[in-house]
């Protein structure tokens, strides 16, 4: 643990995509620090395993758990609703929730771009303008988008998912602008490899097309990092609270990298 159990209690933290693997430890990383936390995401039965390991650990008193489709104004709305009506005004969004996806460009269908378009990017931007207007009253907030190394270099057969991804980054830059401009700080992670089932599944479709097994493409994707291993979810979710407090000040429109070293630059 590296923060304070009560450093961040005065605030309300919104994390989106709380079944996955980033969104999941944020979640609970957060708690861990007194915040109070709003976490949404599709699966319902991944959202009540993630409260009963809450109410296991004892940090669950102050987290709601919010079943919402993002895709849809309407649960938009909703989600923010019961945000409110648990801990007041969000003070920190994370938007976490994302889909890989997509294939070569010979083989890459509208479908699957619109898909992986519509929840990693557009429903991103879509619920962070349902959110900022109070943060831009009280002067005050962070915003901390979830995006990837595949935001910052594209790789073989990931034209969508590298699209929205480098949407996400031009997002969190552009956004980060307007709302330095009224106190309120934007920022972006870049996860390289992470130990999560999205990572896992990246690495075994790596794998499987130079007909490599997952583990043998894991020992690959391993000895050509710096650090000799990929990343764990909850190192990624501390640099998200990191972003998050009173302690990244100064940080405004950045894009941090977490990946064992695999980009330096």
């Amino acid at each position: 643990m590296i923060f304070a159990q009560d450093g961040m209690k005065d605030q309300h933290i919104l994390v989106t995509g709380a079944t996955g693997g980033i969104g999941w430890h944020t979640v609970i990383e957060a708690l861990k620090t007194g915040a109070s936390v709003t976490a949404a995401g599709r699966n319902v039965d991944k959202l009540d395993d993630l409260k009963e390991e809450c109410r296991k650990a004892g940090i669950d008193a102050k987290l709601l758990i919010v079943s919402a489709d993002l895709n849809e104004s309407e649960d938009r709305e909703r989600l923010l609703q019961k945000a409110k009506d648990h801990a007041g005004p969000v003070t920190g969004l994370v938007n976490s929730a994302g889909i890989s996806g997509g294939d070569t460009v010979e083989d890459l269908s509208e479908d699957d771009m619109r898909k992986v378009m519509e929840l990693n990017y557009f429903s991103t931007v879509a619920l962070t303008q349902l959110v900022y207007p109070e943060m831009k009253t009280s002067r005050s907030g962070a915003v901390v988008n979830v995006s990837s190394l595949s935001g910052l270099r594209a790789t073989h057969g990931n034209t969508a998912y590298a699209a929205s991804k480098f949407a996400i980054i031009a997002f969190t830059q552009a956004f980060a602008h307007e709302a330095a401009e009224h106190g309120v700080r934007v920022n972006a992670v870049c996860p390289g490899f992470v130990d999560t089932e999205m990572g896992r599944n990246a690495i075994s479709k790596k794998g499987k097309r130079a007909g490599r097994s997952y583990e043998e493409q894991l020992k690959i994707v391993e000895e050509g990092l710096p650090s000799g291993r990929i990343t764990q979810p909850e190192e990624v979710a501390r640099t998200v609270l990191f972003l998050l407090s009173d302690a990244a000040e100064n940080i405004i429109g950045e894009s941090v990298k977490i990946s064992g070293g695999a980009v330096m630059r």
